[in-house]
């Protein structure tokens, strides 16, 4: 029980472990193993461990702990406690970068100030695990680099200076600090029990120094991961040469042998415990040589040996696409299940690993995922970010009801009634007004309504209470004042009208949300009291969420696994699936460092990017040494081809250069995995013996006696283009609902185009004044204030409006030349007795000329013209015929002179029929009658029968199930009310 010892590829390292103990303590005590000492590298680890020794039976446990995390072995009274936690250093931190911003603004926006500092932090942590002097800083010669690297190193130096200064013990000089305590005890007192660490890859200056001291203790064992023992003795010397290789997955561990002076030789296996495919070992471990060494594929790969044999058990899987990958994984899944095996997926693509437990969900197999979730993405992270965003600014309509209708919102007694009456404040205030920015005064007034009043109750009283409270949200406040109002605010909502304890805090996610919110309490005082704006603490709020992860409570499968990377070091599968074998995925891109570059770093002597890359490749050559591994990609993005990962790249590279048997295998691989991919495409075929039919296009036939009864001149248009769409409308009495995603479209501009051209007409009702201009740009300030309630769009379509302006103003002094408008937004309705139908329209303007009249429509868009008016936008001409037909009630039966749309957008422009006169309005009467008889007697309302524009949406595509056709096939004639 002494000294250095190692297990190859292959291996459960875990169960290795258990192993190896119980051999060693064969024939002691029962407290042999409770006087064990035993220090890992995750917490994962130490529960895999735990869960491996506990498996033969019942047993005393060792003392189980993190090499990272000293302070438990400590004296009570020697264990050094942090003056100052990680997030309140983040803080402080955050106030000398905002400072630098706001002096070099050119170098980040104010915004990033938070994620900058907390880069800033780890930098800090990593000066004290690796003891860099920051004097370091002073030599280093950037003069041959941009200004942006002397910037930041002269920033350096003063934030180190204050680090210095400022006297605080922070929790990553806490941990130094235990390391140095406990090896002091440990030179007093040197241990006698053993103490062994195991799985860690010495990684850490912290970490190899601790590995020495125990490794010097009468009982001192060292444990390592995934040792290469097929590499030649010269390749692995070449490993940490000059500046070594350390994106190479063996490097960590040839510099801890190079450091204390051993040769893999003289490093013994830890069990006996036999590795899955020792071929594959050899097959891996030539794949990944250095690339300055993959010169030996030419002389080594030939001669290797069990090529078929390491292949067998792998599957290369190549997916069309991220969906087909996660679908053929759960396939996979799902079969492993079926045959006994237990079945892993590996993968750090946590968008890969939702897809496939979302594919599983439909053999209801919920996975046990050892990450988690992130607390931002739970019910209570998304509630608190959703109130974090919508502080210190006008409560908005789509935001307002999204909180109010959350599961968290009103969650005590009464939350079936208030979801009720939310429906009703959303439907009949907020889409029917619309109303962009709902507030008390607007819900006030809808109470009190004289012609519907509604029901004013305490329910009411508490959503106003909540409006007010939103609104009165601090947009600029110290950090404390903004944690503090916001968790008030939140639980105000959560107990509702009923002011009942809600369910916010109930569960995990809610406890670890409050908990962040408590330490941010704490540390918030360290923020100092600069004033930070709402938006700003909702950044803080969400970058602190997000990092934190949590387990749901329920009960998943125990025999399908995701993990991380890190997993493939402690635990094993029958089947294990490597997803997401891509480049920036395996190895991920490491993160960006602001504040210093690769070369600073080596002159520094701090940890290089290339650190990230050997950690991620010696977790996949550890998960790639399994029996049966399928090593899977998606060979397509949304956006682009995606690039294989290199390592994925070596294997198949090695595969095909080392002659047929190579290829052969190879081939095999990809064979299985395109097998497994035709398999899991037939997941989503439609079943032979239970067929599921496509809608048809529907063309639905009213019953004899049942007629169109009332149509508008617009409706006229849908008719023709979509028939569909009156049938649904006029007969089943659907109606689509006002977006409650209110802002300034096209169809609100054009409401207030209208509403101003009105109050112009009403205001000069005849000969223009020479301050025409001037009025009319009044009247379109105050519809823009009415009814526009964005101050940007205001002034922007205000000035869309200016350069149309003079254009319009001059047609219109030759319009009120000719006449004066006569009857503004006026109501008219023809009743067409042979038919039995009614006809209404809402004309924007009808111009007296003396013995006839001029009809006009405002647009803001563009204006049919040519073909569209002949064919389809009858809306003009058939209110011309309505007038000629006395269809308005206010104008006597009056020629028709002229009709045109009045285009007032960024131009002005007037559009008319190519062909008006009598003429046109009679064939217009004439068509009209025959395409409504055509309806009365029968004919089928089809389906987008013939829409504008390939980009055509109709409120009621998803009624009629178009998709399922298109508008290319024949219509499917359906009998209604039979």
């Amino acid at each position: 029980m002494k000294g250095l010892f190692a297990e190859p590829m292959g291996v459960d390292f875990s169960a290795a472990l258990a192993d190896g103990l119980h051999a060693r303590l064969t024939g002691s005590t029962p407290q042999a193993m409770a006087r064990v000492t035993l220090l890992t590298n995750t917490s994962r680890m130490a529960r895999r461990t735990e869960a491996a020794l506990a498996s033969r039976g019942a047993t005393l446990l060792p003392r189980i702990g993190l090499v990272s995390q000293l302070a438990p072995l400590l004296a009570p009274g020697e264990a050094p406690v942090a003056d100052i936690s990680s997030l309140a250093t983040r803080l402080r931190l955050t106030q000398l970068v905002d400072l630098l911003l706001a002096k070099e603004p050119g170098l980040s926006p104010r915004a990033a100030a938070f994620d900058l500092a907390g880069s800033l932090a780890n930098l800090l942590d990593e000066l004290q695990e690796e003891e860099m002097d920051p004097s370091a800083f002073d030599a280093l010669d950037v003069s041959d680099m941009s200004t942006h690297w002397e910037r930041s190193l002269r920033f350096l130096r003063i934030v180190t200076g204050w680090s210095a200064r400022d006297g605080n013990l922070t929790e990553a000089a806490a941990q130094g600090l235990a390391l140095d305590r406990l090896v002091a005890g440990w030179e007093r007192n040197p241990p006698q029990d053993p103490v062994i660490i195991a799985g860690s890859t010495a990684s850490r200056t912290p970490t190899r120094a601790l590995i020495r001291h125990v490794l010097d203790l009468p009982s001192g064992v060292v444990i390592l991961p995934g040792l290469d023992t097929d590499m030649p003795e010269e390749a692995w010397q070449a490993l940490t040469e000059e500046a070594g290789h350390q994106d190479h997955p063996q490097y960590r561990h040839a510099a801890l042998l190079a450091a204390l002076g051993r040769t893999r030789s003289e490093v013994p296996r830890w069990s006996e415990r036999a590795p899955a495919v020792p071929a594959r070992n050899a097959l891996i471990s030539l794949a990944l040589r250095p690339a300055p060494a993959t010169d030996a594929w030419r002389a080594e790969g030939p001669e290797l040996p069990g090529v078929a044999e390491a292949c067998a058990g792998i599957t290369l899987l190549r997916a069309p696409s991220p969906g087909a990958e996660a679908a053929t994984i759960a396939a996979g899944l799902r079969a492993a299940l079926a045959q006994g095996k237990r079945a892993a997926l590996i993968t750090p693509d946590r968008a890969l690993s939702r897809q496939v437990a979302a594919q599983l969900d439909r053999w209801r197999i919920i996975p046990d995922d050892s990450a988690g979730i992130p607390l931002g993405q739970t019910s209570p992270g998304r509630f608190l970010l959703q109130l974090a965003e919508m502080r210190g600014q006008p409560v908005e309509a789509e935001p307002l009801v999204i909180l109010m209708s959350h599961p968290l919102t009103h969650s005590g007694r009464g939350r079936a009634d208030h979801l009720t009456r939310l429906r009703e404040v959303e439907i009949e205030l907020i889409r029917a007004k619309p109303l962009a920015f709902p507030d008390r005064a607007a819900l006030t007034a809808w109470l009190n309504d004289p012609e519907k009043p509604r029901l004013n109750d305490a329910w009411t009283e508490w959503l106003a209470d909540m409006l007010d409270a939103v609104a009165a949200q601090p947009d600029s406040a110290p950090l404390i004042d903004h944690v503090t109002s916001h968790l008030e605010l939140a639980e105000a909502l959560t107990r509702g009208s009923a002011d009942e304890a809600g369910a916010l805090w109930s569960d995990a996610a809610g406890r670890a949300a409050r908990q962040m919110l408590d330490r941010m309490i704490d540390a918030a005082p360290h923020r100092g009291e600069t004033a930070i704006t709402a938006r700003d603490y909702a950044r803080i709020l969400h970058a602190l969420l997000s990092g934190e992860e949590v387990r749901e409570t329920f009960s998943p499968h125990p025999e399908v696994m995701i993990w991380g990377a890190l997993e493939a070091r402690v635990r094993s599968a029958d089947l294990v699936i490597l997803g997401g074998l891509n480049d920036d995925v395996w190895p991920g891109q490491p993160a960006p460092d602001p504040w210093l570059n690769r070369a600073m770093r080596r002159a520094c002597g701090l940890r290089l990017p290339d650190r990230s890359t050997g950690l991620s490749a010696h977790d996949f050559q550890q998960a790639a040494s399994g029996a049966e591994v399928w090593l899977s990609r998606a060979v397509r993005s949304a956006e682009a081809d995606t690039v294989p990962s290199r390592w994925l790249n070596r294997i198949e590279g090695l595969l095909g250069g080392i002659g047929p048997h190579g290829e052969a295998a190879l081939a095999g691989m990809v064979a299985r995995g395109d097998r497994w991919l035709a398999t899991a495409a037939l997941l989503d075929r439609p079943d032979a013996r239970h067929p599921t039919a496509r809608a048809p296009r529907p063309a639905p036939r009213l019953p004899r006696g049942i007629k169109l009864e009332r149509i508008s001149v617009t409706g006229v248009e849908r008719l023709i283009r979509d028939p569909y769409a009156i049938y649904a409308e006029n007969f089943l009495r659907l109606r689509a609902l006002p977006a409650l995603r209110q802002g300034p479209d096209a169809r609100l501009r054009g409401e207030i185009v209208h509403e101003a051209m009105e109050r112009f007409a009403r205001a000069v009702p005849d000969t223009l004044p020479e301050n025409a201009d001037a009025i009319l740009r009044a009247t379109l300030e105050q519809a823009l204030a009415d009814i526009a309630p964005w101050p940007g769009p205001r002034r922007l379509w205000l000035g869309k409006f200016d350069r149309a302006a003079a254009d319009f103003l001059a047609a219109e002094a030759e319009r009120r030349a000719k006449g004066r408008p006569l009857h503004l937004e006026d109501t008219g309705k023809l009743t067409i007795n042979s038919l039995g139908l009614v006809l209404t329209a809402r004309a924007d303007r009808i111009d007296d000329l003396g013995d006839a009249v001029a009809i006009y429509d405002y647009k803001t868009g563009t204006a049919p013209a040519g073909r569209q008016q002949r064919q389809f936008a009858k809306q003009l001409l058939l209110e011309a015929m309505m007038v000629e037909d006395g269809g308005f009630a206010g104008i006597a039966q009056r020629r028709v002179d002229e009709v045109a749309y009045l285009t007032v957008g960024t131009r002005y422009a007037e559009t008319s029929p190519e062909d008006f006169g009598p003429e046109a309005i009679a064939r217009t009467r004439a068509d009209f009658l025959k395409l409504i008889g055509r309806y009365a007697e029968g004919q089928p309302f089809i389906a987008r029968l013939a829409p504008d524009l390939l980009t055509y949406v109709g409120d009621y595509d998803q009624l009629s199930r178009f998709g399922e056709w298109d508008d290319t096939q024949s219509a499917r004639v359906i009998p209604v009310g039979q």
